[in-house]
């Protein structure tokens, strides 16, 4: 760690908002929203973020990262005051409209103005939103960026900025518009940094942008396993269309998403599974945005039961109910596929959600390196004549699999393999 950084000694977790710092107002509209007792994340940054400190919080996302650096932005914020006071930046256009639902969501005793600035949406209504006196903007940085050029965004005035899943916004490129964007906004503010990993470069923009950080790092904990049921099948990878179809036919989910790692992956598998299926979509970053905002629309309504997605994308759905995850391509790094399987939801008291990865027989290590981020071994499950011809890590055969009762069929019973 970087000894500009202060490193927060861990104390026993707050067990109320109340212990947090937060105001009376907050307290309420938190009640309102349904908020009982603050996750980790929450419980160890509102306290030092409400005063003022700037921090860095490295936990993995679905902790409830948006609410630990929103309430503190909240808490600050002078709502007496119109302009610009606080810019979040977020990787994706879905999580920053997320972002911006939560924010909402956490403030209904005070008027509170916020403008959505995302690629892909037309640039004059955010351009009035921002006229109008918005008092935070959430964007993604290329957008921020292209109204930071256009006169229509102003940072002097700015109290607060947030970098949320930093690690996600400097893998897709975004380094050089957030450097720009930080060096436009005054030195006299409070910056707050979220991020799943620290690697190199995003600790070299903090050493660079922020002022002595609190560095709070959940990052070691346990990651939480129960609610859902994970296995992995090794198979050749010139197979995996056809094992992609017999686990959809076996396992009949409710919902679910299908993980690639490529764009070109994913729209290969939207065009052969749409000939056989009406509810299908795919969804990544060049699809035109009233298509994707479409196709999410429908995903939440139940339209559509099996999306296939890449992991940028997944990283901006948020909806209850999927009762599968299946990694077609088995992650390279092993906090994505905890952001994967983090998408799946219990279904109730007696049933879990379930996690699918496919292994090739060289992709061994990285089946390791997932076991070791979640502390737990992922279970093998064979299906007869789809095994791998030299699996790289043989294990004991498990006879048991999982079931998720009978739930509506995804597939039709005359769905054959390809």
């Amino acid at each position: 760690m970087n000894p500009k950084q202060k490193k927060k000694k861990k104390k026993p977790a707050k067990t109320s908002f109340s212990e947090l710092g937060l105001n009376e107002k907050i307290l309420k509209d938190l009640s309102k929203a349904g908020y009982e007792t603050p996750s980790p994340i929450q419980s160890e940054l509102i306290p030092i973020a409400v005063t003022g400190q700037d921090c860095i919080g490295q936990a993995r996302t679905g902790t409830g990262k948006t609410a630990a650096f929103s309430l503190p932005v909240l808490q600050q914020l002078d709502f007496r005051r119109p302009g610009m006071q606080a810019l979040i930046l977020a990787p994706t256009r879905e999580l920053s409209e997320q972002v911006a639902a939560e924010i909402r969501k956490l403030c209904t005793s005070k008027s509170l103005s916020i403008a959505v600035l995302v690629g892909g949406k037309p640039v004059r209504p955010q351009e009035n939103q921002l006229k109008k006196g918005a008092q935070i903007a959430v964007g993604t940085p290329g957008r921020v960026i292209d109204h930071i050029n256009r006169g229509n965004l102003k940072l002097g005035t700015l109290g607060f900025v947030v970098l949320d899943e930093a690690d996600r916004m400097l893998d897709i490129g975004f380094r050089p518009d957030i450097e720009k964007i930080l060096r436009k906004c005054p030195e006299k503010r409070q910056t707050l940094l979220l991020s799943a990993t620290l690697p190199p470069p995003v600790e070299r923009l903090a050493n660079r942008y922020m002022q002595n950080p609190v560095m709070i790092d959940l990052s070691e904990d346990k990651v939480s396993v129960d609610a859902i049921d994970q296995y992995y099948i090794t198979v050749d990878p010139d197979r995996k269309i056809k094992l992609l179809s017999r686990l959809l036919f076996q396992e009949r989910p409710k919902q679910t998403i299908v993980f690639t790692r490529t764009k070109r992956g994913a729209d290969k598998l939207d065009r052969i599974f749409s000939k056989k299926l009406k509810d299908v979509a795919a969804i990544h970053g060049d699809l035109p945005q009233p298509k994707r905002d479409r196709v999410l629309k429908q995903f939440r309504e139940g339209k559509i039961r099996l999306l296939i997605a890449t992991d940028v994308m997944g990283r901006g759905i948020d909806v209850s109910g999927i009762s599968h995850i299946i990694n077609f391509d088995i992650p390279e790094f092993s906090d994505d596929y905890v952001h994967r399987i983090g998408r799946v939801g219990r279904l109730s008291s007696d049933q879990k959600g379930a996690a699918f990865t496919f292994v090739a027989p060289d992709e061994g290590e990285q089946l390791t390196n997932i076991e070791n981020r979640i502390n737990n071994m992922v279970t093998e499950f064979r299906i007869d004549g789809f095994e791998a011809y030299k699996p790289k890590k043989p294990r004991k055969k498990i006879e048991k699999v999982s079931h998720l009762g009978s739930t509506e069929h995804l597939l039709n019973p005359d769905f054959g393999d390809f």
